[in-house]
Parts: C-alpha cells; sequence; structure tokens
C-alpha cells in the first residue's frame, strides 16, 4: 500500500525469455522517459534467463542450442543492439559459404540461384535446375498469367503457393524452406501471419515472380540504423554476435539492473479495484498496476480464462524440436562443407528436417581445424522422435549425415538439446483470433498485456518488436488518469 500511496506504479513481467527481458527494458525506459516512477519485478517459474536462446562454449567452439542467428534486415533487434552498446559485437555469415543445397531423391542439388522465400527470381537457373520436371516448371511459369485471388480472407501457405507456382514446386523448392522456418504443415499455417508480403504482391502484381524480379531491380534504401552495424557484415542477410546471441541476454541483464528478479509460477490473476493481484506457486503475492505477460500460448491460458479466445490460446499447437550438434577434426570429414548446408522436404522421409555446416556458415564457431554440423529434428506431423534417447536420436541423424554426405567419421562430441512446445503454429485464420483476443484483453483485462512468439513472429526479432509495443501500451496505460483506468 505504501508505493500506492505515494503513486510509485508496479509493473510485473511474467516470462523471462526474450520477450520478457525486452519488455522488461522498454516498460523501463517508456516510463522513465515520462517522468513516471516506476518498481518493474520480472516473475521467471525456472529462474533462468533466455528462454530459448542458449548459447555453449565447450573447448573453443561457439554452439547455439536454439536459434542461431536473426535477419539483419529486421531492425528491432539492430536498434535493441545499438542502445545496448553492442553493435561492435555483430558479425555476419561468410561470404563463400553462399551456397545452400536441397535434397531431392536422396542427392544433395544446389539451391537454384535467385530463389527467393521459394519464389524464382533468376529464370536460367532455374530452368537449369534438377529439382523440377519439365511440366513442373512449365506450371510454375504460369505465375505470370495466372489471375490474382479476389478474396482477401486467409489461406494456407501451401494452398497459396500451390494454386500460384503448382504443387511441384511447392513440394520439392518451397515447403521445405518455408516450412522449416515454423517445423510447421504448409496446408496448415497462416499465409497472413507467416508470410503477408506474398498476398500483398498478389493483390498488387498479380504474378510474384515479375513483382521478386522488380523489386531486385529496385532494391529498398538502407535504414540509417542499419549503419550501426559493421561495414564487413553489411551485406549479410543473416547476423549473430562474436561470443553468441547469449551477449544480447547479457546485455539486457546488465541494463535490467536494479529490477527485481522472482523465480515462481504464476497461478492466478485477478484484478480488484484498478489493480492486479498475481498469485505465486510459493504463496506469495504481488500487486501490480500493469501486467505484461511474455509466456507461451499454453501458460498464457490459464491466467485470462473465462472466454473463447483464450480457450484458443490453450488448444494453439506448439510443435518440438530437438537439435543435434557434432563437432569433428576437419580433416576427419569426407566432404567439403562447401557452403551453408541443406534443407529436405518432407517426401524425402529422412530423419533430420535440415542440417547447417555452422563452421563454414560462421567462420567465429570453431577453432581452426575444427568443424561443427548442426542438424534439425522434428515438425508438425512428425513428433516420434520425442519417445527416443539421445543416443538413438543420435543414432538417426548420424546415420541420416552418412548417407547424404558420406560422414563416417567419430565426433569429439555431440550435443542434443530437446526445445518442447518451442515452435507456435500459426493456423489459417491466426490474424483474426489475435484481434479478437486483444479486443477482449482490453475490455475484460485493462492494463495486462500479452506478447511473445505465439502472436505475430517466432523470430528474434520479431520477439522484440511485439515486447516493444506491449511496453508501450503498458506504459501509456500508466499515464492515463487513474479514474478512467478504473
Amino acid at each position: 500500500m505504501g508505493d500506492q500511496a505515494n503513486n510509485r506504479k508496479q509493473v510485473v513481467v511474467i516470462g523471462g525469455g526474450i520477450s520478457g527481458l525486452s519488455a522488461a527494458y522498454y516498460v523501463r525506459k517508456a516510463l522513465a522517459d515520462a517522468g513516471t516512477d516506476a518498481d518493474i519485478t520480472i516473475v521467471e517459474k525456472t529462474g533462468a534467463f533466455g528462454g530459448k536462446i542458449r548459447t555453449l562454449h565447450r573447448d573453443g567452439f561457439v554452439i547455439e542450442q536454439g536459434p542461431d542467428s536473426f535477419l539483419a534486415r529486421k531492425l528491432p533487434i539492430i536498434e535493441l543492439t545499438r542502445d545496448l552498446g553492442l553493435e561492435g559485437e555483430l558479425t555476419g555469415t561468410n561470404p563463400k559459404a553462399n551456397k545452400t543445397y536441397i535434397v531431392h531423391k536422396g542427392k544433395l542439388h544446389r539451391m537454384p540461384k535467385g530463389l527467393s522465400l521459394g519464389v524464382p527470381t533468376d529464370l536460367e537457373p532455374f530452368l537449369e535446375t534438377d529439382l523440377l520436371s519439365l511440366q513442373g516448371k512449365a506450371r510454375a511459369l504460369m505465375d505470370f498469367v495466372l489471375p490474382k485471388r479476389e478474396e482477401t480472407t486467409d489461406e494456407s501457405i501451401g494452398g497459396f503457393f500451390e494454386r500460384r507456382f503448382g504443387g511441384e514446386l511447392l513440394r520439392n523448392l518451397a515447403e521445405p524452406i518455408l516450412a522449416g522456418i515454423y517445423a510447421g504443415d504448409t496446408y496448415k499455417l497462416s499465409l497472413q501471419a507467416t508470410f503477408p508480403q506474398f498476398q500483398q504482391l498478389e493483390r498488387e502484381h498479380g504474378s510474384l515472380m515479375k513483382a521478386t524480379m522488380a523489386a531486385k531491380l529496385n532494391p529498398p534504401v538502407p535504414s540509417p540504423v542499419s549503419e550501426v552495424i559493421p561495414a564487413e557484415h553489411r551485406s549479410s542477410v543473416f547476423l549473430t554476435y562474436r561470443k553468441g546471441l547469449v551477449t544480447l541476454l547479457d546485455g539486457l541483464r546488465g541494463a535490467l539492473e536494479g529490477v527485481r528478479n522472482v523465480q515462481a509460477a504464476v497461478t492466478g490473476l485477478s484484478r480488484q479495484e484498478g489493480r492486479y493481484k498475481l498469485t505465486l506457486d510459493g504463496g506469495e503475492a504481488l500487486d501490480a498496476d500493469a501486467v505484461i505477460a511474455a509466456l507461451p500460448s499454453h501458460g498464457l491460458a490459464p491466467l485470462f480464462g473465462g472466454f473463447p479466445q483464450s480457450d484458443w490460446l490453450g488448444a494453439m499447437d506448439n510443435v518440438s524440436v530437438a537439435n543435434v550438434i557434432l563437432a569433428f577434426d576437419k580433416d576427419r570429414l569426407d566432404h567439403p562443407l562447401d557452403g551453408s548446408g541443406f534443407v529436405l522436404p518432407r517426401t524425402e522421409g529422412r530423419f533430420i528436417t535440415a542440417c547447417t555446416w555452422t563452421s563454414s556458415k560462421w567462420l567465429h564457431t570453431a577453432p581452426e581445424g575444427k568443424a561443427l554440423i548442426r542438424c534439425y529434428v522434428g515438425r508438425s506431423g512428425e513428433q516420434d522422435w520425442m519417445e527416443l534417447t539421445d543416443e538413438e536420436i543420435v543414432t538417426r541423424v548420424r546415420r541420416d549425415i552418412f548417407e547424404l554426405m558420406g560422414v563416417k567419421a567419430e565426433p569429439l562430441f555431440v550435443e542434443v538439446t530437446r526445445l518442447l512446445r518451442s515452435m507456435p503454429q500459426y493456423a489459417v485464420g491466426h490474424p483474426d483470433r489475435i484481434a479478437g483476443l486483444r479486443d477482449r484483453l482490453a475490455s475484460d483485462y485493462p492494463g495486462a498485456f500479452v506478447t511473445g512468439a505465439a502472436f505475430e513472429g517466432v523470430g528474434i526479432p520479431d520477439c522484440i518488436r511485439q515486447a516493444k509495443d506491449a511496453a508501450n501500451a503498458a506504459a501509456s496505460y500508466l499515464g492515463t488518469d487513474d479514474k478512467v483506468r478504473k
């Protein structure tokens, strides 16, 4: 009551992943800029911060056990990096590792040059590729003349690509690229929630191939924010930090000095007289003027019960995935690792879904003479791997890379990381459900805000952007008149 009496606001952030840490950072900044006195508390049930971001330093290797990088064009993370003074730590991919492969009929095939998220933008290499039959290429080229879809409703990624380019291009080229980002099923994933630019390009230009080819001739003007990226890495599509993504977590933790951390799970949330009471599993209770919940969908649903949108959150599918890191003496490998790695269509029937030649793609990740390979396991509809032991997973992974790459050497070490229920699946209609949820929260839970990968993007920059939006909304709410808020 003392804090309320002296008009000092209390903000509780639930969740200590990248979304929660970013939300705490930005709400603290917004309230300070507004001259509002506030105490911020982060409640994290595990006591460990960072969520899916996990960097392991072992024997001179820099190993990412969760996400390994981010898109350089997504500016929220570049802005945060600059604000934390970490721009000098940024590093890009090896420019010599610019080849990517797709598995087709059990063999590695070079991905055609000019392929942009599955859309061909350079006709010559597309027509020369062995990844599609003549009939498949002819069907894909019909995109140039097919009329645009008049309906503006959502549709699946798979339905969209098959409609524009045919099933063969979808299966052999687009699916392993697009579905791999979400570990999902293209026929279930929402186009508007994942790649809304495709629907916009179709509405504006009809043909996606025409639109993307034109875009290559007129590239966007770089944002001034991009100038904080070291000059030698500005052409890199992906970025990370020299010591791993943990660098960003450490920067945020340092900037949040003085913020209270509580290790507990929130078991209840209620609102009385304009304030929230959060019940914790240890019996403690916290009072808050505003709450930012940065949890997975299945963690959010029990807090905001009693209406259909909350039931939908609880039912949202979250796919489990794993990654297997294998370290080698480079001279023992029977493969040149001459690129960034390869992806696998579902039709190949392999255990792994993708493989990154990490030490070729990211030169800072392995000591001289060593190599690092990372394989991915699990996607929507392929969850049987969860019943296997780590040893069985490694055996199947090694069988795949032997048959596909000829790698038979014994690894120096292996790291298996299981990321359970880590990939939210944005089903068709997802944006409308999100809008309905936010409307209902504003009505029934004013001053409570939700953010995280379950909503508008699973990548680190997307989580940072959404967290900043939630933080600014919370700060704005706390700046309104108390009578209005009640």
